[in-house]
């Protein structure tokens, strides 16, 4: 069984992001994911970060049979802005790291790495081959952070990566500037978890109460969303109800929409229960503003948006998103946005509903990885 170490972005629990996905359906491996670490003054920001700040002395835990998460120890902060502080920082997780992979029998595994600070940490564990998984243009996220030591960082870490991938095409090209073989690998659905909806499910009971037509929104509500044409739509269309699945990101301004009577917040649901309240639905809203990071993202509730067959209006942006402009509805301006939700309310023929169902197939999370598997076991990696 091939030994793969993971170095995650996101912790394993609650949300299921391409690292999980990704690293739960690779074949016949045996996996140590390792969560992200948090640092030493997260307490100061967050009461609720205190806990963890002793969850890596903490047992292993055991999503499935072949992989067990791990937390790593917390760090020192700024290691974005100042370099010598990621290098002390990644001297300390690499040497967590190796010691759970001595635990473990794995004597050189493949090291699987979703953080460009890890360019720092890589050379510190043993490995039979390194791979990059690229989500995210990391530098566009802004806040305490050196942007261009953060892209130094990740073209360091491309470069010694002995196979990358990307989520994104403008991504993609950036990092084929260090390392040729890398590829451009999008994100995918939960296939058949999505496609439920698809179907009648049960109501669930918190979901808003109304005859008119339902649009939702599912994911994270953070700053690169444009929120401002479903303002206009709210208040164009009172008896539409706008319906939010996902967590509010700490520093997003919400209160123009909170205060419409017709949009509804009901929070973060795990993400085995989302099938129950889009199939209530009667479109899906994907909306990005412009910018940096909006341009190289690769949503997931995209593509799982795809697997419902539910009609979808989307922004223009990201850019991957305008290969499928037959299927989807998409406007650039808060004008554009009302006439879509007006026409998605009669795009819902068989023919239209199942089109979209066989793209969320294709985009599948196991259609993704099989991609990912073939190219690395050609190059003899796994």
């Amino acid at each position: 069984m091939k030994q793969v170490v993971c170095l995650s972005t996101s912790p394993w629990y609650p949300i299921p992001t391409r690292k999980q996905q990704v690293m739960s359906r690779l074949s016949e491996a045996e996996v140590l994911y390792f969560d992200p670490p948090i640092t030493l003054i997260a307490p100061l920001k967050d009461k609720n970060a205190r806990p963890k700040l002793k969850a890596w002395k903490q047992p292993g835990v055991k999503p499935q049979e072949n992989i067990t998460v791990y937390a790593l120890p917390p760090v020192l902060p700024f290691f974005n802005k100042f370099r010598f502080i990621n290098r002390l920082n990644q001297k300390r997780i690499a040497r967590f790291v190796s010691k759970k992979c001595r635990a473990h029998g794995f004597d050189a595994p493949v090291l699987w790495t979703y953080s460009p600070t890890s360019a720092d940490s890589v050379d510190h564990i043993r490995r039979s081959a390194l791979v990059y998984d690229c989500v995210d243009r990391h530098s566009a996220y802004g806040g305490l952070m050196n942007p261009q030591l953060v892209d130094d960082m990740e073209l360091d870490l491309a470069k010694k990566a002995d196979m990358v991938f990307a989520t994104a095409k403008p991504l993609c090209t950036r990092l084929q500037t260090v390392n040729s073989k890398a590829k451009f690998i999008p994100n995918g659905a939960n296939f058949e978890r999505f496609f439920a909806a698809s179907r009648p499910q049960p109501k669930p009971e918190d979901f808003p109460e109304g005859d008119g037509p339902v649009f939702c929104f599912v994911g994270a509500l953070q700053q690169c969303i444009e929120y401002g044409f479903i303002e206009y739509a709210a208040k164009a269309r009172p008896e539409w109800r706008f319906v939010f699945l996902g967590r509010q990101v700490a520093g997003v301004n919400l209160s123009a929409l909170q205060a419409l009577p017709n949009c509804h917040f009901l929070g973060l649901r795990p993400n085995e229960q989302l099938p129950r309240y889009i199939a209530q639905c009667d479109a899906c809203l994907n909306l990005f503003d412009r910018s940096d990071l909006s341009r190289d993202v690769s949503p997931l509730k995209f593509f799982e948006y795809l697997a419902t067959g539910k009609p979808i209006v989307s922004t223009p942006q990201p850019e991957q998103i305008l290969q499928f402009a037959d299927d989807i509805h998409i406007a650039a301006s808060k004008e554009e946005f009302l006439a879509a939700c007006e026409a998605v309310l009669t795009d819902n023929t068989l023919q239209r509903t199942n089109a979209r169902i066989e793209l969320g197939r294709q985009s599948s999370w196991d259609s993704r990885v099989e991609q990912m598997e073939d190219i690395l076991k050609d190059m003899k990696i796994l």
